[in-house]
């Protein structure tokens, strides 16, 4: 989206009062560039993944690009699903870190630096060692930058009831997908035809570029974001220090005698991260649902948030995919043609979808349910729910027939990926925005500011799970097989059902909520 700035008048004492982006306080101009290229940046390497971890492997089709980490398709996924549910996990204590410690303005520069930092380690040759270390250090970043923007975007309105405040963060979204789409094209361009290490030092230039704006339009931004809300008490922070102290010298001895011993595989790493990204959402939620200082209102809510939770587990399970089994799929020449009326075009791009899609339909799908609104009709905030289960499930479905056709040598057409991810995103349109929604809403007032993590951890779980079904030392599932695609269908289309059939008994724990 191209910037522009008029003289318009804002509310006095907002940040960059004089000049307004969009008839927005100017500050949001400094975090829209910072957020579209750090997003420019985490979905450019994103897009290059799957394909540079298959490269030159046993499953990623005879005209694949040598110089890969030449992984089976199982090890694949297992590392881009546990990778994103990394992300999502890493949101929380990125949170905390804003909250009790540096403040969301620090907290958001050093995770920019730590994310450039991390795409400049995954541009170094060298084969395995530094592509893991720059993947832990972007999804480090990547997690303490993720809830602390957010909230400094708040910060620059004049509390919730400003009437600017919905715009301005549908505009900063807009920055996110915007990030998003071109970064396929350029930083997989260059990736797949180039270089792979050249894709991935784009990727840091981009981070570089958004850190750049970050520091150069700090002044236009709430003296709010400067300060720590909940600032650590002295001897809550050498608690802290010692806990973490205490685990990183453990994790290091465990693992250095695992190393030494010459025992160490991807699994031991691997492994606990999944089983981490399943108990930490199990033990967040049952912490909270088991405080005694919740009024029976709050724990009835919880009670329904929970159904919430675990149907947008299922879907995350499924829709992440789309950047492993599915962009595994489209990967593969021999299955899919990597041409297009004529041109051909770096597999990379599929990852492109996505954002394109949401910025054509999310205007419709706005529009679309104040339309229904008016007639009575909306669907409710579970039939909504209900429904991006079912087309999760059905681009799945869809899915079926091209792996099919593949099945006996036919290349298929790109459009059969082109509908998978156009299914997909109709039904993010009706899942997530809903979901971000009923968390704020019936998030218990002790917990409101960390429900949004919660919320988070929901993908965590879902890549989790996926995770742990595709490697072989656990489940071993073929996720790109026929019987696991209809099964995972089947799963989000029964459990889409199970939420529509059950929805006045999730009503009747909503409460007031609607």
């Amino acid at each position: 989206m191209a910037s522009s700035l008029t003289k318009d008048s804002v509310t006095p004492g907002t940040p960059g009062s004089d000049k307004t982006f969009f008839g927005h306080p100017r500050g949001l101009a400094t975090l829209f560039m910072t957020e579209m290229w750090e997003r420019f940046s985490y979905y450019g390497m994103k897009a290059l993944l799957t394909v540079y971890l298959l490269a030159g492997g046993p499953d990623a089709g005879k005209g694949s690009m040598g110089g890969g980490l030449a992984m089976d398709l199982a090890t694949t996924t297992v590392i881009v699903s546990v990778y994103s549910a990394m992300v999502y996990l890493l949101a929380m204590p990125g949170g905390w870190l804003g909250d009790r410690v540096w403040g969301p303005r620090k907290t958001v520069a050093i995770a920019a630096v730590t994310i450039m930092c991390g795409h400049l380690v995954l541009a170094l040759p060298g084969g395995q060692a530094p592509f893991f270390a720059g993947l832990a250090l972007v999804a480090s970043g990547s997690g303490l930058l993720k809830a602390n923007i957010s909230t400094m975007v708040g910060h620059l309105y004049d509390g919730p009831d400003d009437p600017r405040r919905d715009g301005g963060f549908t505009i900063f979204y807009m920055g996110i997908n915007a990030g998003a789409f071109f970064a396929p094209l350029a930083i997989g361009t260059v990736g797949q035809e180039v270089s792979w290490h050249l894709g991935f030092g784009m990727a840091a230039v981009g981070m570089a570029i958004g850190l750049a704006a970050f520091l150069l339009g700090t002044r236009n931004l709430s003296p709010q974001s400067t300060l720590v809300p909940k600032p650590l008490a002295a001897e809550e922070r050498a608690a802290w220090l010692r806990k973490g102290l205490f685990w990183v010298i453990a994790a290091t001895v465990f693992y250095g005698v695992v190393g030494f011993t010459g025992h160490f595989t991807l699994n031991w790493a691997m492994i606990p991260l999944t089983v981490i990204g399943l108990v930490v959402p199990a033990g967040v939620l049952l912490r909270i649902k088991r405080d005694k200082e919740l009024t029976a209102a709050e724990q009835s809510k919880m009670s329904g948030y929970i159904w919430f939770f675990v149907a947008a587990a299922v879907f995350w399970m499924i829709y992440d995919q789309g950047a492993s089994t599915v962009q595994a799929f489209g990967s593969n020449d021999q299955k899919t043609a990597g041409s297009l009326l004529g041109f051909d075009f770096p597999t990379s791009w599929y990852q492109s979808l996505n954002p394109l899609f949401i910025m054509a339909l999310a205007p419709v799908f706005a529009w679309l349910w104040v339309w229904l609104n008016r007639k009575g009709k909306e669907p409710g905030t579970i039939v909504k729910f209900a429904m991006g289960l079912v087309l999760v499930g059905v681009s799945f479905f869809f899915f079926l027939v091209p792996i099919a056709m593949a099945a006996n040598g036919t290349a298929v057409s790109p459009m059969w990926l082109v509908g998978i991810y156009f299914i997909q995103t109709v039904g993010e349109l009706c899942l997530s925005p809903v979901g971000l929604s009923v968390t704020t809403k019936m998030a218990p007032a002790k917990y409101a500011s960390q429900m949004m993590g919660v919320w988070f951890l929901a993908v965590t779980a879902g890549d989790s799970i996926t995770g742990l079904l595709s490697n072989p030392a656990i489940a071993g599932v073929d996720l790109s097989g026929t019987p696991a695609v209809f099964g995972e269908a089947a799963l989000a289309v029964l459990a889409g059902f199970a939420v529509w059939m059950y929805r006045r008994k999730v009503k009747s724990l909503m409460g007031d909520v609607r």
